[in-house]
Formats: C-alpha cells, sequence, structure tokens
C-alpha cells in the first residue's frame, strides 16, 4: 500500500498561508494596541525578556500595583506610556523567537540587539511607571501574541524574510510614530523626555531593519 508523500508544492502553500496570516495580522489597525487599564501586571518586562537578566537594576516586581498609588498621568497620557510598554514587550519577544529559529547571522544580530535595546529601554519605562503610579501590561496583547504564534509557524528564509518585514520594518515604523507622537502631544514633561530619548534609538532600528529586509527578498 502506497502512502501520499507531501510534495514541495504544498509545503510551499502552507508557508504562504502563514505568511499571509502574518501579514494580516500586521495590517489590522495601529501595531499598538490601547491598554487602558487591561492585562495589567507587576512584571513587565521579566517574563517577556526571561534570560536576559534584570532590567538594569529596576525588578519588575517592584512596580506599583493596581490600586496602590494613583496615578499622576492625564489618561491619554497612561495609554501612551501603557503602548510604548507593549512595543518594547513584543520586540523582545519576537527577537527571541528570532533567536530561536533563524540561521541567518545578520537577522540573528539584529534580533539580539532588540531584545538588549528594548530590555533597557523597558527599564526607564518601568522606572518611569513606579514614578507616576501607572500600572503596565505584564505581557504583549493579543494582536502580537497572534503575530509571535505567526512567526513560530514558520521557518528558514520565510521566517526571516517575515521577521524583518514586519517585526523589523512594520513594527518600528509604527513605534517611532508613536513616540513622535508623545513627544508632541503628552502632557506630561517626563513621559515627553522617555519619547525623545527612545526616538533615536528606534529610528537606528529602522534603519538597520531596512537595510537588511531587501537582502531577505532577493
Amino acid at each position: 500500500m502506497q502512502h501520499a508523500v507531501p510534495t514541495r508544492t504544498a509545503s510551499a502553500g502552507r508557508s504562504r498561508l502563514l505568511a499571509a496570516a502574518l501579514a494580516a495580522a500586521f495590517a489590522v489597525g495601529p501595531v499598538l494596541a490601547q491598554t487602558s487599564g487591561s492585562g495589567a501586571g507587576t512584571g513587565a518586562a521579566t517574563g517577556a525578556a526571561s534570560g536576559t537578566g534584570t532590567m538594569g537594576g529596576t525588578q519588575a516586581g517592584t512596580m506599583s500595583k493596581p490600586g496602590s498609588t494613583k496615578s499622576q498621568l492625564q489618561r491619554a497620557d497612561e495609554r501612551l506610556l501603557r503602548d510604548i510598554a507593549q512595543a518594547n514587550l513584543a520586540e523582545i519577544e519576537t527577537g527571541r523567537i528570532a533567536l530561536d529559529k533563524s540561521k541567518d547571522e545578520r537577522v540573528r544580530k539584529f534580533a539580539q540587539q532588540m531584545i538588549d535595546d528594548h530590555t533597557t529601554a523597558m527599564q526607564d519605562v518601568q522606572q518611569l511607571a513606579q514614578t507616576k503610579g501607572v500600572t503596565l501590561p505584564d505581557g504583549p496583547d493579543m494582536k502580537h501574541k497572534t503575530v509571535a504564534t505567526a512567526l513560530k509557524a514558520l521557518s528558514g528564509d520565510t521566517f526571516d524574510k517575515q521577521y524583518m518585514s514586519q517585526a523589523g520594518v512594520g513594527d518600528h515604523r509604527n513605534t517611532h510614530e508613536l513616540l513622535q507622537k508623545t513627544q508632541r502631544d503628552a502632557k506630561d514633561p517626563d513621559l515627553k523626555a522617555l519619547a525623545t530619548k527612545m526616538i533615536p534609538v528606534v529610528h537606528g532600528h529602522l534603519t538597520e531593519a531596512e537595510q537588511i529586509a531587501p537582502a531577505k527578498k532577493r
């Protein structure tokens, strides 16, 4: 009795479907969800960046617990700060996936830089949140969890292309826009200063991702 053997065409079709699902996940609205109070926790970066050590001396467990401190930020500024936290958490998570799945040294180097830089940035976000009495989300939102699941289902060059074009270029474009909006619209001077500090770092990530992504399309 002969057994059916999966063809390369079927495998390629599966990869295309997964890539399309990943692209669709990124296409739904702004990359950063509004997180006004939902999913809040006390370990914002520790879970997403496990294995990367403490956050420059700021332990996630020291963050304010829900209701323990009255927020000193206006509601709109709280949302901006939480969205910045989500951006960092997402880059840490997808960077860890890339280190696990990619064999391309340039992609792996970029992924490690995302983990390192966004973990450092998350330290600053946590410190500001603690000072202002704002509770941050404890992990990526549902949209970014969906993206992470789709990435995990890809492999090889297909994974590298999707990671660099979506998490590398797409997410950083949106994060750059978010930081510019924060710098322009936030009422709290400390939140404005945080955005100003992060903008050149994120711009550097975007520039590097744009250089790597075209090479992966060949």
